[in-house]
């Protein structure tokens, strides 16, 4: 017999102590925290705890936070709250609203209450999470009623974002309320001493969700038989779609280069990296990746933390791993499982696994099955769906270390929403919209903000839909009202164009304040700070398209002190993926034929000379499109910033740099970048030489600004924005070199310095401009 889902209703939990007396050395305290205290075993934790310190009373969910009402003697009240903090559970972080002496109440016992629904809302959303040893463990034990379930959880593990239809966190505001609890799973999720103690995803293979499998138009709708098909169909180097937490994976053998190609040819996809899942048996966790990896002792830190995010790392030299999953590259993104569907296929099928977003390329991850197989029919030749609704996409967050430190170059399942305090107070809610690429959101309120998961590039209608969901999403989840819109100043992108269709007040942020300022959070200063914003291109306060920029100030008080020689784009927006254009446009610029162009139009340089179609733009992003064309690396780019990856592998260990002219021009210093095409065309020099001198060059340029800038000015501070410093090798060169002149040189750790962070940055600016 099965019973209700639980409501989220009042538990009686049975006390060894008697009734306490009131007597003049009983006293009772209010506590109310906020932070990350739902979603993590926390209010299981205050049960287990005034029971440890032989108090009463009652705790209780709030709308964002935990109300705890405790009495007893005074000094097990103060041990009780010192341990609050001392001995919290790993994946809470408590917040001390108040604590204010109470009136003494009639308890016998401590319980947990049914949940507050009403307040004011100070909401912090508990991310999804990785599975714990404990479970694990449960999912390889044969005695275990949850041996081999693809669902198991506990109160320190498993989906709660992706999961979460409204707050508070109870099981009926879960896509999980749909499945009833069995007599066992409720009996645990009542039992303090158990750890899916008000466990909210709690469930089992006889009341929780289950997987079915789809090849061939033939479905099977068992656990076991569709873990036991699907490993057979990869072993025949077939392509899966399978349902994880905040999505799809497509999913296929990472040592099959056909099987591996094939999924390239029908995504498309033909050259952008593929990330890796590798087995992580209980034991040894790093069993398999080891055979294809250098891994070091810090990268095994990282890849165990709870969010289990992608890093990129080098491959070894007896690396299995076909090829084709990162071409051209000495770097792959690899994952170890986080969920026990990923576990149980892994292990079952004893090897890596390529684990790509299920999506169309630069649009978020699909969620649906119908969608999967309707929109991505020609890519999977099978299907392994779940039924536990996902209610909201979240992709794989990735990393990358430069400087010895993890630094995001994508936020999402397990790492986002993220929630930041702001150095000021909001005068009113504020939504900020970001960029066209790599979007993300930010609602900020008061002196909080709140940043989405990875969106993507908003080019597509799925991309404006998951953009507009996001945003209603969040403000109806934490409660907020966004009363002011920012968005980027640049009038063609979609998320301006969307902000003006909206009855709200818009403010416009130029781009690389955007992104300067969100450097500038990071620094956590209050001194003036020099930031060096180098990406692809960004509209500029004088209208055209910077990307080579270094300002000096702080958040809503920039002043343009430096940039790179300006050129013209032939063919604008087109330049992006074709970087023969930029090694045209340099060329020309400084009075020399590049012949390399594959569309022999003769109108083209008549075009660029009469600048036409030709914007503007101070780049460095095109100054390595146009070395990575120059070199003969590449000339066409199936994906943003491609050639500029090629070339940070091609470089090898070399010191030797080009002296590029640092002049003054309308009180600016400028960069002239002239120097490097000559060098960049000498076949003479080795193609790791050459994107070798590269980026040395561009690093000690960097240095000969900001020497300049400080002679000039004083500071001392400098900080990197932008996605070219997601360049490891530019970037480690850059700090090395600052940090060996007395600069005090900051990347940032917390937001990606991609147009990711562009939507922060724009909240920052205003912030400290209202």
């Amino acid at each position: 017999m099965k019973v209700p889902a639980v409501s989220g209703g009042q538990v009686a939990c049975v006390s060894l102590h008697n009734k306490q007396q009131t007597s003049p050395t009983v006293s009772a305290r209010k506590i109310l925290l906020s932070g990350q205290v739902q979603g993590v075993g926390f209010r299981p934790f205050i049960y287990r705890l005034a029971l440890e310190h032989d108090l009463v009373g009652w705790v209780r969910n709030c709308v964002g936070a935990v109300e705890v009402h405790v009495q007893g003697e005074a000094e097990n009240l103060e041990n009780f709250v010192g341990d609050v903090f001392a001995k919290k559970p790993s994946l809470a972080k408590p917040k001390l609203e108040s604590d204010e002496l109470t009136a003494v109440g009639e308890f016998e016992i401590f319980s947990i209450k049914e949940s507050q629904c009403q307040g004011n809302a100070n909401i912090s959303l508990p991310a999804d999470l990785f599975l714990c040893d404990d479970c694990l463990a449960e999912l390889n034990d044969p005695a275990d009623r949850r041996y081999r379930y693809p669902f198991i959880n506990c109160t320190q593990c498993g989906p709660r974002y992706t999961l979460i239809k409204k707050l508070p966190y109870d099981r009926p505001n879960t896509t999980m309320a749909e499945f009833e609890l069995c007599p066992a799973c409720l009996a645990e999720y009542q039992d303090p001493g158990n750890r899916r103690f008000h466990a909210e995803p709690v469930a089992c293979p006889d009341c929780g969700p289950s997987l079915s499998f789809v090849v061939d138009e033939v479905m099977l709708n068992d656990n076991q038989s569709s873990l036991k098909k699907a490993v057979e169909v990869l072993r025949q180097g077939k392509v899966i779609a399978v349902k994880g937490i905040g999505g799809y994976h497509l999913v296929c053998d990472a040592s099959n280069t056909d099987a591996v190609s094939r999924l390239r040819k029908n995504k498309p996809r033909p050259d952008k990296p593929l990330a890796v899942m590798f087995p992580a048996p209980i034991n040894n966790p790093f069993e398999y990746a080891e055979q294809s990896l250098s891994l070091s002792k810090a990268d095994k830190v990282f890849l165990q933390q709870p969010a289990r995010a992608i890093l990129l790392v080098q491959k070894n030299s007896a690396s299995k791993l076909s090829e084709q999953i990162a071409p051209g590259l000495n770097e792959v993104g690899v994952m170890l499982p986080y969920s026990p569907l990923h576990h149980l296929l892994l292990n079952d099928f004893g090897g890596p696994l390529v684990a790509t977003s299920a999506n169309i390329s630069g649009e978020p991850v699909l969620i649906h099955s119908h969608d999967i197989e309707k929109r991505l029919a020609h890519v999977a030749d099978a299907y392994l769906h779940h039924n536990r609704s996902i209610q909201r996409p979240a992709d794989d967050p990735v990393y990358k270390t430069i400087a010895a430190k993890p630094r995001p170059i994508r936020t999402g399942r397990g790492s986002a929403p993220m929630e930041l305090s702001l150095p000021f107070e909001l005068d009113r809610p504020v939504l900020a919209v970001g960029a066209h690429m790599k979007n993300t959101i930010t609602l900020a309120w008061k002196n909080r903000a709140v940043i989405s998961p990875h969106i993507g590039e908003m080019d597509s209608a799925r991309s404006m839909e998951v953009f507009e969901n996001t945003i209603n999403d969040l403000q109806k989840l934490y409660g907020v009202a966004a009363e002011l819109i920012l968005c980027d100043a640049h009038p063609g992108y979609s998320t301006t164009r969307w902000a003006k269709k909206q009855n709200k007040t818009v403010k416009k942020v130029h781009h690389h304040h955007a992104h300067a300022s969100t450097a500038y959070f990071e620094c956590e200063t209050d001194e003036r700070v020099m930031v060096f914003t180098w990406d692809g291109v960004g509209y500029g306060e004088d209208d055209t398209l910077w990307g080579g920029e270094t300002f000096l100030g702080k958040a809503g008080a920039w002043q343009r002190v430096a940039s790179m020689r300006p050129f013209y784009l032939p063919g604008g927006d087109k330049a992006g993926r074709q970087p023969w254009r930029s090694a045209a446009a340099l060329c020309w610029e400084i009075g020399q034929d590049y012949d390399d162009i594959p569309e022999k139009d003769p109108l083209l340089k008549q075009a660029w000379q009469r600048k036409i179609n030709t914007p503007q733009t101070s780049s460095v992003g095109r100054i390595f499109d146009a070395a990575a064309a120059l070199i003969g690396v590449r000339n066409e780019a199936s994906f943003e910033g491609q050639g500029p990856m090629e070339l940070e592998a091609l470089c090898n260990n070399s010191n030797h740099h080009i002296e590029l002219n640092l002049e003054i021009s309308n009180k600016l210093l400028v960069t002239d970048w002239q120097a490097l095409v000559p060098v960049m065309l000498d076949s003479t020099l080795s193609r790791n030489e050459r994107a070798s001198l590269l980026h040395t060059s561009l690093a000690h340029a960097l240095l000969k600004q900001a020497t300049a800038i400080r002679e000039t000015h004083g500071i001392n501070i400098v900080s990197f924005a932008g996605g070219v410093f997601q360049n490891r090798v530019l970037s480690e060169q850059a700090i090395a070199l600052l940090t060996a002149h007395g600069f005090e040189a900051h990347l940032p750790e917390l937001i990606p310095v991609n147009d990711a962070g562009i939507s922060f940055g724009q909240v920052m600016e205003y912030g400290f401009s209202q």
